[in-house]
């Protein structure tokens, strides 16, 4: 019964938000769009461009965390505050980021928009594999891990499988924050199950959580 559509103003983001929120079982707080609504989702996607400049693992660390800011905390990632401090936490150069973002990172944003266009991209997310031969998958929309997998493995059958751990410790170690459908995705269990690990851990002292209320943000301890 989700809907995406009829948004015409910021209140109509709000409960798109709120809807989300309960359909994916993702922590989302969309009073953001009665507070302080973002003037356009551009800003920080340029943003997340130029972070790739400096360093792509700082990039998607870097794009973790303003949606972070902006699903949790309320914070509207268009300005360059907020930019500036999720730069920083992350290790990047954040008057580097701020500058890149009107001349080199602006323009390999509009290319990819050209990309996008090219392809006949009118939502997302949506992803587009490609192999050697030239053949290629589209997968649009949310859609469950093993369709992604298995877009892989039709247009490369042989490609090996790489195993990671999934305990708490090692995952935690990688990602050092994750939602509760996240961890339970990762380790191939329930959510139900997936709260009662998650929660066993917070009593411990081994992860803490910031709590929205439409769900929950576990982080290591040491974060």
């Amino acid at each position: 019964s989700y809907n995406a559509g009829g948004i015409s103003k910021p209140s109509d983001v709000a409960s798109h938000w709120e809807e989300a929120s309960r359909y994916y079982r993702m922590p989302i707080d969309g009073s953001i769009w009665l507070e302080d609504p973002l003037s356009s989702s551009y800003p920080p996607s340029i943003a997340f461009k130029a972070a790739q400049m400096q360093q792509e693992e700082r990039a998607l660390a870097f794009l973790r965390r303003i949606r972070e800011m902006v699903f949790m905390e309320k914070k509207n990632i268009t300005k360059d505050e907020h930019l500036r401090k999720a730069a920083t936490d992350c290790g990047l150069d954040a008057d580097k980021l701020l500058k890149d973002m009107k001349g080199p990172a602006l323009k390999a944003f509009q290319d990819d928009l050209e990309l996008t266009r090219s392809h006949g991209v009118r939502g997302f997310p949506n992803l587009i594999f490609y192999n050697s031969k030239g053949q290629q998958r589209q997968v649009y929309g949310s859609r469950p891990y093993a369709q992604f997998e298995q877009s892989l493995k039709e247009l490369w059958p042989e490609a090996p499988k790489k195993a990671f751990d999934a305990r708490p410790d090692p995952l935690f170690a990688s990602y050092p924050s994750l939602t509760s459908l996240e961890f339970a995705t990762l380790s191939g269990i329930s959510m139900t199950e997936a709260e009662q690990v998650l929660a066993g851990l917070y009593q411990a002292g081994a992860l803490r959580k910031i709590s929205i209320p439409n769900g929950v943000l576990w982080l290591a301890a040491s974060k």
